[in-house]
């Protein structure tokens, strides 16, 4: 076997829609990997919130862009013997497949590991794929390959409507769509050829099942296939879209292993090495099956494979790369057998996506062939009912599983079961209830009648619970049939009490508890062992289930564990960051010599890994659940504060129960959460916060809005990530957001503050014990305040701010520590303008800029926070420390093309699903890789600009004369071509939508890709504003135009690029600064 001394791994750059948690997760296995065999690994990846790019992962991380341009440059100065490019999806295999095309790999003599560069095009390149199965007579969807709109239409007119396109070299079905006629091809098309070279027109089969395998192959031909999962919704609905089901429930043995042969052959045929999955089109009633697409690289299903299953694929694929053979390895959950044999599995795991449309206005809501989730979970039961209902509550969108939710509108229901949206398993739920049959429910969807009988089944426990009103009155026997199909103990009490549950829902739930557990209906805890207990599962890989008798962990209550609560789902406002903070925390704890416990259920991460911890729950983070398994650990103490806003909602809670909170005390933590009881506090402290007001009438909202003047930011009181946030600048606007808002929750009425423009916005994120702060960060948007704190462009140390306001920063930050007597992470944002200082908002909890601050500074602030709820001692830093001489900024990574019709333009509601954070000896370097690594590109031709009020305009002009002087042509509308003009820079006027028999057309120079870069800065919320400035930030978004919708980024962007040649920026990796 050859030896590698150094190898380059590529990673994914920020999390985006197609391509999220589950490469950090791949990654950070291979370099495990990697670093078993004693080999130097350098790493490329700009997403300084992830696992991987951590202390102690690889041995040189570069925060840079994963594009060929600057990979070549580590190539260069690394000199690596080999490279891997199937763990950091799509974005790191078209950089490799590019560098590998332009003679990049071959110059510096850098060996492709694994899978060969050869069979990744042939599974990428639609021609060559067809062609490659057509070899070994494996049926593959009619189709064929286009690189014009004109062929596409002829070829689509061959076949016959309906059709699906698809882009080649693309994630996540991104320019994916059915066409049902010619309008419809060209629009979709056009935009597909803008991302990609290639694009497919094949026969649509809607309506077939979808059956994915992942499967493993060594270079000496050995393979086995690890997992086989299905699709609950039939074709047409992208695989990242659906409920997956695994192992498949509805194939019979003879088309399981049909299949299987088939996926088999087809990987010996085109050479994969490591891991890939084969998807299949399959008709369960002729046995006629389709081959739809093979990827050569790990996926999001591998991913949920590897937890599913509890076989480690990422880690498997990386030392099959090496040159191991399946033979050679052992399997690291059972220790005892090869990682030659394949999982067998005694559970049922259903996998869910999590959408988060609502945060978008104007989004279209509907599902099909292309992804728009941001997220997923992963529920473990015995049966279907008990983890599809697990999975549904998991989800975080309000829902309590199946049944028992609250009332939906449903104006059409036979429209909404054909045209499915983010919403679909609910109009199923409704569909029943108004008396709609399994037969009609599967014609209207084309899901197999299996599923719909089992979802039936809930249903029918449901309507007999809530035949009876008296708790004590359900019999045993229903009870625990409830529990067996996943039933809450809060579906139960809404079952049985109705109308009264709503007013005392805690206790209520409480009663069902006790009652159940007085029946001796308690769950037991199970063990996920890889061959269905034929051997002995090593590892303490566990989740619960009431379809079992005996518990597979003894537990001996030594008060020796420290139990973490995850961050759940991946959502707008909640990911990959609250992940990093949960693993640090873990290994904090497990280095201070105690058992570390995880409790998370989002198979993308790197929490919920078998060897990061001593003991992992895959289970909820309810209420209910996490009693069930403090009651069993006992643990010393468990830690809240890492997992988001999850689990700092449970505090007061569990409080109750008598847990014990290590950090900072649950009332702590209700004093900064609930407005009243905090600005109360900044009062008594003589701390100056924006005024503000808690308001139950429009009267009342009148009136305070006459005293402060528009604008005024409306908000109700527990929010995540400025859900339900909106700055309101006239009348109509606040009626129309009132409507939306006051329904959001009756408990918690609405918060009308004023918002202060023009003013900066500063984070600070510290860590403290017993009140007395040990280690902080003071950071700096770029942008204004009204761009939510996740979405603007951070700097860190801050470049502009008065030292004078520094200091009071401190000085306010030390008094709210004390008065809070705050022990672990917090985070406090404060705003600042012309030297003055007011706080907007203090959360006791690690925040989404820890890692970034953390790995900026080299100090790492959980690690730090956790010792401190752990009661060791914790020493300052020296002040030496905070001194640096380099800057890192952070960006923010959106997902908008994903998003059809949604507007692209930011404000106080987060829309960003990922960030990257690089480094730089000055600002302008920062912010030029970290741009450039969320998808920006250097214009070589030509910009549009439309610059919003006056008082943007002028602050855009010396962009412009920049711009100006780096030899591009400036097109400009109207207003802004007139100010430019008068300020001695030449500019050509184009005209908006509104204006069509105007010549020349602002959208026409988009379409012909005469412009690389837009700035689009929306004056106000007019009407007609919105609708030219929308179209025209769309047709950017739709046709991969960079485009940028704030004039302060717009100028920091243009200055480091103009100044800045990129071939002048150091290569330097994270270790060496």
């Amino acid at each position: 076997m050859k030896k590698y001394n150094k190898v380059l791994l590529l990673g994914s750059g920020a999390l985006k829609i197609g391509e999220a948690g589950e490469f950090d997760y791949s990654g950070a296995q291979a370099l495990k990997a990697l670093r078993e065999e004693g080999i130097t690994t350098i790493l490329v990846n700009p997403n300084i919130a992830t696992v991987q790019t951590s202390e102690g992962m690889a041995d040189q991380t570069y925060f840079l862009p994963v594009t060929p341009y600057f990979v070549e440059r580590v190539i260069e100065k690394e000199r690596p013997d080999g490279i891997l490019l199937a763990f950091g999806g799509q974005t790191a295999l078209n950089c490799g497949v590019e560098l590998f095309r332009t003679g990049v790999l071959e110059r510096y003599g850098v060996e492709v590991l694994g899978t060969p560069v050869q069979a990744i095009m042939d599974t990428e390149d639609r021609e060559l794929f067809v062609e490659k199965l057509n070899q070994i007579d494996v049926k593959t969807i009619s189709s064929e390959a286009v690189d014009t709109v004109e062929d596409a239409l002829r070829v689509a007119r061959n076949l016959g409507y309906p059709v699906i396109v698809r882009a080649a070299y693309a994630l996540g079905g991104l320019g994916s769509g059915f066409c049902d006629n010619d309008a419809e091809l060209v629009a979709l098309v056009e935009k597909a050829l803008s991302f990609s070279p290639q694009v497919l027109v094949e026969k649509s089969l809607k309506g077939w099942k979808e059956v994915e395998y992942e499967v493993v192959r060594d270079r000496y031909d050995n393979c086995i296939t690890v997992c086989n999962m299905e699709n609950f919704d039939p074709l047409g609905i992208h695989t990242g879209e659906s409920i997956v089901v695994a192992p498949s429930q509805t194939l019979s043995n003879d088309d399981y292993h049909y299949l299987r042969s088939l996926a088999i052959k087809i990987i010996r045929h085109v050479g994969i090495v490591g891991e890939c999955n084969v998807q299949y089109a399959f008709d369960p009633e002729s046995m006629d099956y389709r081959v739809i697409e093979v990827n050569a690289r790990l996926s999001r299903s591998s991913a949920l494979a590897s937890k599913a299953t509890g076989y480690p694929l990422a880690f498997v694929a990386a030392k099959l790369a090496l040159g191991y053979g399946l033979f050679d390895l052992r399997n690291n959950v059972t220790q005892s057998t090869s990682a030659f044999f394949e999982p067998a599995l005694d559970y049922v795991v259903v996998k869910i996506p999590r959408w988060d449309l609502g945060k978008f206005h104007g989004v279209d809501r509907h599902i099909g062939s292309s992804m728009k989730s941001v997220g997923e979970v992963m529920a473990i039961g015995r049966t279907f009912e008990e983890s599809i209902q697990k999975g549904l509550r998991m989800i975080g969108q309000g829902m309590h599983g199946f049944t028992e939710n609250r009332e939906f509108n449903i104006p059409d229901i036979d429209a909404a079961l054909q045209a499915p949206t983010d919403r679909r398993i609910f109009v199923i739920a409704k569909a029943f209830a108004e008396g709609y049959t399994v037969d009609r429910i599967h014609e209207l969807t084309k899901i197999d009648r299996w599923f719909l009988f089992k979802l039936r089944n809930i249903v029918d426990t449901a309507a007999e619970l809530e035949g009876f009103n008296d708790l004590n009155a359900v019999p045993e026997i229903l009870m625990r049939r409830a529990k067996q199909q996943g039933f809450s103990d809060f579906q139960i009490g809404r079952a049985l009490f109705k109308d009264s549950f709503a007013d005392r829902a805690e206790e209520a739930v409480m009663e069902v508890r006790m009652r159940r557990k007085e029946l001796g209906i308690e769950p037991c805890v199970k063990q996920i062992d890889t061959l269905a207990a034929e051997y002995p599962a090593a590892t303490n890989y566990l989740y619960l289930t009431y379809n079992g008798t005996y518990n597979d962990v003894e537990y001996t209550g030594d008060h020796r564990s420290v139990v973490v609560l995850g961050s759940g789902a991946y959502r707008i406002g909640s990911s990959v960051e609250f992940d990093w903070c949960s693993v640090n925390a873990l290994m904090t704890a497990r280095k201070e010599g105690w058992r570390s416990v995880m409790i998370n259920y989002n198979p993308e991460t790197v929490s919920t890994d078998y060897d990061i911890c001593d003991r992992l729950y895959f289970d909820e983070l309810t209420f209910e659940r996490v009693m069930d398994i403090l009651e069993l650990e006992n643990p010393h103490g468990v830690i809240l504060s890492v997992g988001g806003q999850i689990p700092n909602n449970l505090a007061t809670r569990l409080n109750d129960s008598g847990v014990n909170i290590l950090g900072t005390s649950a009332e702590s933590i209700d004093r900064a959460e609930d407005r009243h009881k905090f600005s109360a506090m900044l009062d008594s402290l003589g701390i100056d916060q924006p005024r503000w007001r808690e308001l139950t009438s429009f009267e009342d909202i009148d009136g305070f809005v006459a005293e402060v003047g528009f604008p005024v930011l409306v908000r109700p009181s527990y929010v995540l990530s400025g859900a339900a946030m909106n700055v309101c600048s006239n009348p109509d606007e606040l009626r129309r957001f009132l409507k939306l808002a006051a329904n959001v929750s009756k408990k918690h009425p609405v918060v009308v503050s004023e918002f202060i423009q023009y003013a900066k916005e500063i984070e600070m994120d510290a860590v403290a014990a017993d009140g007395e702060i040990k280690a902080y960060a003071i950071s700096e948007h770029i942008e204004f305040a009204g761009v939510h704190s996740g979405d603007a462009t951070i700097q860190f140390p801050p470049q502009k701010l008065y030292v004078e306001t520094m200091r009071r920063i401190k000085k306010v930050a030390g008094q709210i520590a004390r008065a809070l007597n705050i022990s672990g992470p917090f985070n406090i944002q404060f705003l600042a303008k012309n030297n003055d200082i007011k706080v907007i908002e203090c959360n006791l909890r690690a925040s989404r800029s820890f890692p970034f601050v953390s790995k900026v500074l080299k100090i790492n602030f959980i690690d730090l926070a956790t010792r401190v709820m752990l009661g060791l001692p914790v020493e300052k830093p020296a002040k030496s420390a905070f001194d640096l001489d380099y800057v890192g900024v952070k960006a923010s990574q959106f997902s908008f093309s994903r998003l059809g019709g949604a507007d692209p333009v930011l404000g106080v509601d987060m829309a960003s699903t990922g960030e990257v954070g690089c480094l730089g000896d000055d600002t302008d370097a920062a912010v030029l890789t970290s741009l450039l690594a969320v998808g920006l590109r250097v214009p070589k031709k030509a910009v549009l600009l439309s610059t919003g009020t006056p008082k943007q305009k002028a602050d855009m002009l010396e962009a412009a004369h920049m711009l100006h002087r780096a030899g591009l042509t400036i097109y400009a509308t109207g207003g802004t071509c007139q100010f430019l003009n008068e300020n001695g820079i030449p500019a050509v006027r184009v005209y908006w939508p509104s204006t069509p028999e105007s010549q020349p057309q602002a959208l026409d120079l988009l379409h012909n890709h005469d412009v690389d870069f837009v700035v689009n800065i929306p004056k106000n919320f007019t009407g007609t504003e919105l609708s030219n400035g929308r179209k025209i930030r769309r047709a950017a978004i739709d046709l991969n135009i960079p485009l940028l919708t704030n004039s302060r980024l717009a100028s920091a962007f243009v200055r480091a690029f103009t100044r800045i040649p990129l071939d002048s920026i150091e290569i330097k990796s994270w270790q060496e600064y």
